[in-house]
């Protein structure tokens, strides 16, 4: 039986994970949060290693607030680079595939079409360059990995734009959105599917790989908002403002969408449309 560690368990993509693992029944799973797991503490690392073994470990922990971040410098590279390359260097200690999650922010967005994994990594924000950190440190210690770029992750779980939009668009007649950042909004569980079928097949594929998964087509904050609302049915107008007029401290990728190419051509598999799968999510939040 495969034994898999999952980090991160609590967060969108973890708790996704957890929630189909049922539908694997040769695989045997280990879903660790914080509570169980602190990364950043190198004798509990070693510790629960010692205790246990694995044949994979989907590290889905995350630093994720990109604005912090700004401040949150230490913190930021704490979780998302030094608790990456202790990972990655008792994983290759112990033979287990390590199966590690970025982000599209590794990108600087000024970009014109679909980013390849090949296209260089040039973040331009704490958050991007903590994820970029983990990357590298990933790819210097592990023996075996994949590292999967993914971007606008959102889930029926824990705080996301599809929570908020709801919230806000419930409780106002008009909303104001940035219209000209685009990208590909993301359903984590659609995520959680696709590294299930990557699990079991690097044989086939070899190991050391660096993938792109989103959901397919693009839009903009504005448009994913906008969709939101609509198949919500909720009364709320949506108006499109540019970046300038909406500042954060962490500055954002312009345009970060992502080739799929690699991933559906190496594992032959099939990625829905954002919209189909945001109807989804909706589902569950209305509880139908």
């Amino acid at each position: 039986m495969m034994n898999i560690l999952v980090t991160g368990s609590k967060g969108q993509l973890g708790t996704e994970i957890k929630n189909i693992s049922k539908d694997y029944p040769d695989y045997r799973f280990t879903f660790v949060d914080i509570e169980e797991l602190d990364l950043v503490q190198q004798a509990d690392v070693q510790n629960f290693f010692s205790h246990n073994s694995f044949d994979y470990c989907i590290n889905c922990a995350a630093y994720t607030a990109v604005d912090k971040a700004e401040k949150e410098v230490s913190q930021a590279m704490e979780i998302n680079a030094s608790a990456a390359a202790r990972l990655a260097r008792i994983c290759s200690d112990q033979n287990t595939f390590l199966i590690h999650i970025s982000t599209d922010y590794v990108f600087n967005g000024r970009n014109h079409k679909p980013y390849l994994e090949t296209d260089p990594p040039s973040p331009n924000s704490v958050y991007g360059n903590s994820k970029l950190k983990g990357e590298e440190a990933v790819m210097q210690q592990a023996n075996r990995w994949f590292i999967i770029r993914t971007s606008w992750l959102y889930s029926s779980h824990g705080h996301n734009f599809v929570k908020t939009i709801k919230r806000l668009a419930s409780g106002k007649e008009v909303i104001s959105v940035v219209g000209d950042q685009v990208g590909t909004p993301t359903f984590a569980g659609d995520l959680a599917v696709a590294i299930m079928e990557m699990i079991g097949k690097p044989g086939d594929i070899g190991c050391c790989e660096i993938y792109h998964f989103s959901n397919e087509g693009v839009a903009s904050w504005y448009d994913f908002a906008l969709a939101i609302i609509e198949d919500s049915n909720l009364d709320c107008s949506v108006l499109p403002i540019e970046t300038k007029d909406f500042p954060t401290p962490a500055s954002r990728p312009n345009y970060s969408v992502l080739s799929k190419k690699k991933i559906k051509n190496d594992f032959g598999i099939e990625i829905p449309y954002w919209r189909d799968s945001l109807r989804v999510v909706l589902k569950q939040l209305s509880g139908n």
